[in-house]
C-alpha cells in the first residue's frame, strides 16, 4: 500500500444515475475540512466541450492551436487535443501537490474504488466481488464485505479516506 511518489487516487464508481456527482459534491468539502487538498477527474466517454463559440479561447483553439490555456487570477483551464482517452497515470501529473485525487468513473480501471449504489437506479451493485473495492456508499441493506456508509454520510467516508491516505503516505 505504501507509495513514495504517486498521489493516492480513488475512483468513485457506480452505474448511471446512482448519485456519484451528488455524493462527490458532499465529499469534497468534508475532505477539505479535514485539511486535505483534493483534486477530481470526471471521466466522460462521450466527449465534452468547455469552450463557448465566439469567446477568445474558443477562437484560439479553433484557429488550430493544439493547446489553449485560459488563465486568470483565480482559475486556470486547459483545452488540449488528444488522440486517445487519457489514462489516469497520464492525468496524475496535473495534480501535483495534492493529497488525494477522486475520480468519477473509470469503473474498469484496476484502481481502488468506492461504489455509490442505489437499488432504485439499478438492481445489482457494480463492484460485487471486486478486490479493489474499498467501501460502499448506499442506504440499501447490503454487505459486500467492505465498510459501508450511508448516502448522507460524506463526513464518515471522509474520515475513512483520510485514514486510507495516512496508510498510503510514507513518512518523510
Amino acid at each position: 500500500m505504501k507509495n513514495e511518489t504517486a498521489i493516492p487516487l480513488i475512483c468513485l464508481v457506480g452505474r448511471s444515475d446512482s448519485g456519484k456527482t451528488t455524493f462527490i459534491e458532499k465529499l469534497v468539502p468534508q475532505l477539505m475540512a479535514l485539511g486535505l487538498a483534493v483534486g477530481t477527474v470526471k471521466h466522460d466517454v462521450h466527449g465534452f466541450d468547455i469552450d463557448h463559440p465566439g469567446k477568445d479561447s474558443w477562437r484560439h483553439k479553433k484557429s488550430g492551436a493544439s493547446v489553449t490555456i485560459i488563465s486568470s487570477p483565480n482559475k486556470l483551464a486547459m483545452v488540449k487535443d488528444t488522440d486517445h482517452d487519457s489514462t489516469l497515470d497520464e492525468l496524475i501529473p496535473y495534480f501535483d501537490g495534492l493529497d488525494i485525487i477522486l475520480t468519477e468513473g473509470y469503473k474498469r480501471e484496476d484502481r481502488p474504488k468506492i461504489e455509490i449504489y442505489r437499488p432504485e437506479a439499478h438492481p445489482e451493485p457494480l463492484c460485487n466481488n471486486d478486490p479493489k473495492l474499498l467501501a460502499l456508499v448506499t442506504d440499501a441493506p447490503l454487505d459486500l464485505g467492505v465498510p459501508k456508509y450511508g448516502l448522507e454520510d460524506a463526513a464518515g467516508l471522509a474520515l475513512f479516506i483520510k485514514a486510507y491516505i495516512e496508510k498510503w503516505t510514507v513518512p518523510k
